[in-house]
């Protein structure tokens, strides 16, 4: 019994592990002005990626793109909105994108230690040390985004922008389909409709 206990236990605490890698932060937003008078029955994409950045090359690249758009309109229907080919009610824009963020680095910090000491002041070699060193490395980590933006056709206001941190960066194949429909099926938990 204890045996089994460990092994269950052992198994649930890597899958919280493995679970708690990456959580997934939706942040929404809603003209309340707009949204009371405005009824999407129908809608279109905005257009499609463009550009020849080294992001349209790797993570927005046009399966990814269609992946997206693919989830996107299968939320839409699903909450009753219809693709019209020409004068849809309302707009869909949406993006992928990414970015390196540096946290946590920090000119200089006090720190002791054992050894043959940076000279700064202590024993001498193989002695103790402390005082003030040169910095702590950095964290630095790529940030990915996936944004939905919804607009009336007629007057080109926005009606609900929503994205989530979803990074893409190296995903491929059924990967980068999972994490998009991950992403997606996140942010239409805020949509308005």
């Amino acid at each position: 019994m204890m045996k089994l206990m460990r092994v269950s236990l052992s198994a649930l605490a890597a899958a919280c592990l493995l679970g708690a890698c990456e959580t997934l932060t939706v942040k929404s937003d809603v003209n309340s002005a707009l949204i009371g008078s405005v009824h999407c029955r129908t809608f279109a994409f905005g257009g499609t990626f463009a550009g020849t950045t080294a992001l349209r090359a790797s993570i927005a690249n046009p399966v990814n793109e269609s992946r997206l758009r693919a989830a996107i309109a299968a939320h839409l229907q699903a909450a009753g909105l219809q693709e019209a080919a020409a004068d849809a009610d309302c707009i869909v824009g949406y993006g992928i994108g990414a970015r390196t963020v540096v946290e946590g680095a920090y000119p200089y910090g006090w720190g002791w230690g054992w050894g043959p000491g940076p000279g700064y002041w202590g024993p001498g070699p193989g002695g103790w040390y402390g005082g003030w060193y040169g910095g702590w490395y950095p964290y630095v980590y790529h940030e990915g985004i996936i944004a939905v933006d919804l607009f009336e056709a007629k007057s080109h206001q926005a009606i609900w922008h929503a994205s989530v941190n979803q990074n893409l960066t190296g995903a491929t194949g059924p990967e980068a389909e999972r994490k998009i429909n991950e992403a997606v099926a996140l942010l239409f938990t805020k949509y308005p409709g």
